[in-house]
């Protein structure tokens, strides 16, 4: 796994935010592990773009910063679920917030991806 060489300057609340979040699929795992979709594999079907293994290690990454809690049960098979904490819980209003921007926003913002995207593929 990659290991950071470099301390992150934390200097201000979006230094620290951005290092909580970055990662692709994060903001929507916790969205989706706060509509109820707990289990693993619930979350691999709602996010099928996203290889399992890179939502096992962010879903790591995101209860090693508090964000959730993973709860191993034992059955066998295993079953293992997550669910948001406490701490976790206070980010929904910020997330909820974005899609709100992003949703008001779509046509502007699907315009300067889409920009970005044929000058890239030319």
């Amino acid at each position: 796994m990659y290991e950071r060489k470099i301390i992150p300057n934390l200097s201000c609340g979006l230094d620290l935010i951005g290092e909580v979040l970055y990662g692709k699929w994060k903001i929507r795992l916790l969205w989706f592990i706060n509509e109820g979709h707990m289990r693993p594999s619930e979350l691999q079907r709602k996010i099928p773009d996203a290889s399992r293994r890179v939502l096992n290690i962010q879903l790591k990454e995101l209860e090693e910063q508090e964000l959730i809690a993973k709860k191993i049960y034992a059955v066998v098979p295993p079953k293992v679920e997550y669910s948001l904490t406490d701490f976790g819980k206070t980010l929904i209003p910020v997330i909820s917030a974005l899609g709100e921007w992003g949703d008001k926003n779509e046509e502007k913002l699907r315009e300067v991806i889409m920009k970005r995207f044929n000058s890239n593929s030319q």
